[in-house]
């Protein structure tokens, strides 16, 4: 095995322990919402379902965006543990090219940037986020159905399962 291959095992074998949700191929590129405006879409989401993954691994998850002037939105991530305590990550996340605003990269402290796309958002109640990262010949896939309140109606749950990235398990609130 040559250095590339053993680097790229070892770093599938993390991300596995880890509950990522792993695929071969190189990122898909679905469609983001059309026309996204920033500004409808600060305040509190709550998270309904999601993938696995390394970041998140508590319940009653909450995401607050806010506008930061010069990096775009400051966010802060709440989780609770099952150990009971209070998990919270600060971060920030900015669209990189103006023309797609929906397409956000989102930066916290000691960790490689993220992306963060708004594939589809009625701002008011729901939205449907995805993120990828390739890993040579795989794909690490994130995808999250969060809504403004604790709870959303299933029907709408079921519409954005259907979503071209969506595939989530369900989380407490």
């Amino acid at each position: 095995m040559n250095a590339i291959q053993v680097i790229s095992l070892t770093l599938l074998s993390v991300l596995a322990a880890n509950a990522q949700f792993i695929m071969s191929g190189r990122c898909p590129k679905p469609a983001v919402q059309e026309d996204f405006d920033a500004a409808r879409y600060l305040g509190v989401w709550y998270d309904i379902q999601r993938l696995p993954n390394k970041f998140q691994k508590g319940e009653c998850g909450t995401a607050t965006y806010s506008l930061s002037p010069g990096v775009g939105f400051s966010v802060f991530n709440r989780e609770l543990l099952a150990n009971g305590t209070i998990k919270s990550v600060i971060g920030s996340a900015i669209a990189e090219d103006p023309s797609e605003p929906a397409k956000l990269q989102f930066f916290h402290e000691n960790a490689a940037p993220v992306p963060y796309w708004v594939l589809s958002t009625d701002y008011d109640n729901y939205a449907l986020v995805y993120s990828c990262i390739n890993l040579g010949a795989m794909h690490a896939a994130y995808a999250s159905i969060v809504s403004r309140q604790p709870t959303l109606p299933e029907e709408t749950i079921k519409k954005l399962q259907h979503h071209d990235a969506a595939y989530c398990s369900a989380t407490n609130q």
